[in-house]
């Protein structure tokens, strides 16, 4: 059977995302990314329109302002709640790996 769409996000998914936490159009996510992981994240601008549209279709953000050809974005809250497990998801593996070399696991 298929995974539900964004069950899980990539990493490029997950930082596209963070950003539109506060809004701000698809140029600034570049500078954002880059800034946010010192540079160790990268987007191509073709992931990062097509996964734009995937997350207005979506409904894991919103269009809030149009100017010329500029188009400005916030989170809502599916895309809030989407953030969220996959923190919870995350959060679960380092917990997975600290039981195992820090815990009753370590050797």
């Amino acid at each position: 059977m298929p995974r539900e769409k964004f069950q899980t996000l990539t990493e490029q998914m997950f930082y596209i995302l963070l950003c539109f936490r506060d809004e701000c159009c698809g140029i600034d996510i570049f500078d954002k990314i880059n800034t946010m992981t010192h540079g160790a994240v990268t987007v191509g601008s073709g992931t990062l329109y097509n996964l734009i549209e995937q997350f207005l279709d979506a409904g894991m953000i919103r269009e809030v302002r149009v100017d010329g050809r500029r188009r400005s974005y916030i989170l809502t809250q599916k895309g809030e709640e989407t953030l969220a497990r996959e923190v919870k998801r995350l959060r679960a593996r380092v917990a997975h790996y600290d039981v195992l070399f820090n815990g009753e696991g370590a050797r």
